[in-house]
């Protein structure tokens, strides 16, 4: 797990930085565990257009990934290390006794060979890749792939690099630091896996040129202070002038740029300890 620096052979390349893939150990994925993504433009049901900015990109194929780890009791045994096009971190191919094939994220320090157990008894082993009970879980041991609703499968801590550690038990409620700095109650019958997730060098990845976030199926966004009045409360004016507004706003008015948009009084504000930094 690396970073590839390029030589600056073209202008693009320049300041290109790509992963290195060195962790990879397969080329292709395991077919059975793929489902086609239908692209969807950033349109909903009735054709417009709801999301800007999305469109085209190479196509893909989703892994289904075993967010839930409920194949109980059960030792699996690492295949293979995969690329995963639809998130940040590397993903897993395990296999468990009866044969039966799976995706799980991959922890930092998880190798082919190693073995992972996922379980509701207080005796297994804190090491990367187990999936525990919050309550078996010692204080300050990084943890992934956190439920907010037991059996309901993890909900926070996916993406590359990241890990929540648990900081207070009480009763049976953990109090978790996220990677956000927000400290949160969860109840402890809850489960999460245990290790920081892999590919923790992908914040530093550069994109380098315009068509390589095209692949992505990122399409280009044109600032409001270029546009028209008609069309941006931030567009019009003479010459290169500025937004002209107090308050930067989005193209319906609304308030941006830092603006809360969290609902007051939302059922989980009582969960929630610590604010996010």
């Amino acid at each position: 797990m690396g970073i590839k620096k390029h030589k600056p052979t073209t202008p693009s390349l320049r300041w290109t930085q790509t992963s290195d893939f060195a962790e990879l150990t397969a080329d292709k994925p395991y077919k059975p565990l793929l489902r086609p993504i239908k692209k969807t433009g950033g349109r909903n049901a009735y054709g417009r257009v709801t999301v800007r900015h999305i469109g085209g990109g190479h196509k893909q194929m989703y892994r289904l990934i075993d967010f839930r780890r409920d194949k109980l009791d059960a030792q699996a045994t690492v295949l293979t290390v995969e690329y995963d096009p639809n998130r940040s971190c590397r993903i897993a191919l395990v296999e468990y006794p009866d044969r039966q094939k799976r995706y799980v994220l991959l922890p930092l320090e998880l190798k082919v060979g190693d073995k992972i157990i996922s379980s509701y008894q207080a005796d297994i082993e804190i090491k990367p890749g187990n999936c525990l009970q919050l309550r078996h879980i010692p204080l300050g041991v990084p943890i992934h792939n956190i439920e907010l609703t037991g059996g309901k499968g993890g909900q926070i801590a996916r993406s590359a690099g990241n890990s929540a550690t648990i900081v207070a038990k009480e009763a049976d409620i953990a109090q978790v630091r996220l990677p956000s700095g927000e400290v949160r109650q969860i109840h402890q019958g809850c489960r999460a896996t245990i290790g920081q997730l892999s590919n923790i060098e992908h914040e530093a990845i550069t994109i380098g040129k315009a068509g390589r976030k095209r692949w992505l199926g990122i399409k280009p966004t044109v600032r409001g202070l270029a546009m028209n009045p008609i069309d941006h409360p931030h567009g019009g004016g003479e010459g290169k002038s500025g937004q002209g507004n107090p308050h930067p706003k989005t193209p319906w008015g609304k308030p941006t740029k830092g603006y809360k948009t969290r609902k007051h009084n939302r059922y989980s504000d009582k969960f929630i300890i610590k604010r996010r930094k």
